[in-house]
């Protein structure tokens, strides 16, 4: 939580992030810790088959949205949550990011879908957001903010930062008109040679 403040992706006691954690359980921030005040010991284990247990602190508002997500895709090993501008920004608008730019891919798919709203901390927002998340590490969620999956959490905070950057200059191009977008053929390319990027030959 810290790193995401300093990355500017987070302020305050915004957002929140967990990790799971062996077989059936994970870890979450604590709700309204101010990431300057929070330690190891004051994350919240829970177990993805329960609710929420009593605990000596309680646990994000949106534990549900964590669990169901590592419920979901066991590809997700840690999830982070911001409410980062120029994301949070796309997401007010209630947009979708297109493939205007083929770094789109890095989120798994061919755009960046936006979850439609629900309050937060509900079942309702929870299965939105899990829905975006088909055949992706990311998305926006309507009025809220964002979320990004990773193996581990400095490749969630990564993506998180990825998809930042990608929402900022969206929204540069609509400040000036419609952006030209890239094709389902293009960004189909675009992600086989994602499945290599990054790795070690030999």
């Amino acid at each position: 939580m810290k790193a995401l403040g300093d990355l500017g992706l987070n302020t305050g006691r915004s957002g929140n992030a967990s990790i799971r954690i062996g077989s059936g359980r994970y870890l979450i921030t604590p709700s309204g810790v101010h990431p300057r005040d929070l330690s190891e010991d004051q994350m919240v284990e829970l177990a993805l088959a329960e609710n929420v247990i009593p605990q000596r602190l309680k646990p994000s508002s949106e534990w549900r949205m964590h669990r169901d997500i590592f419920d979901a895709y066991e590809t997700a090993n840690a999830v982070v949550h911001t409410h980062s501008t120029a994301a949070t920004a796309v997401a007010c608008l209630g947009l979708a990011i297109p493939a205007f730019h083929y770094m789109v891919a890095v989120a798994g798919g061919d755009s960046i879908e936006c979850a439609p709203y629900a309050t937060f901390g509900s079942q309702a927002l929870s299965s939105n957001v899990v829905s975006a998340l088909k055949d992706r590490q990311a998305c926006l969620i309507a009025n809220h903010g964002l979320i990004a999956t990773g193996k581990t959490l400095f490749a969630a905070t990564d993506l998180a930062l990825e998809v930042e950057q990608l929402a900022m200059q969206y929204l540069m191009c609509l400040n000036v008109g419609k952006p030209t977008i890239l094709s389902k053929h293009e960004m189909q390319k675009v992600l086989e040679k994602f499945k290599d990027y990054g790795k070690r030959t030999g």
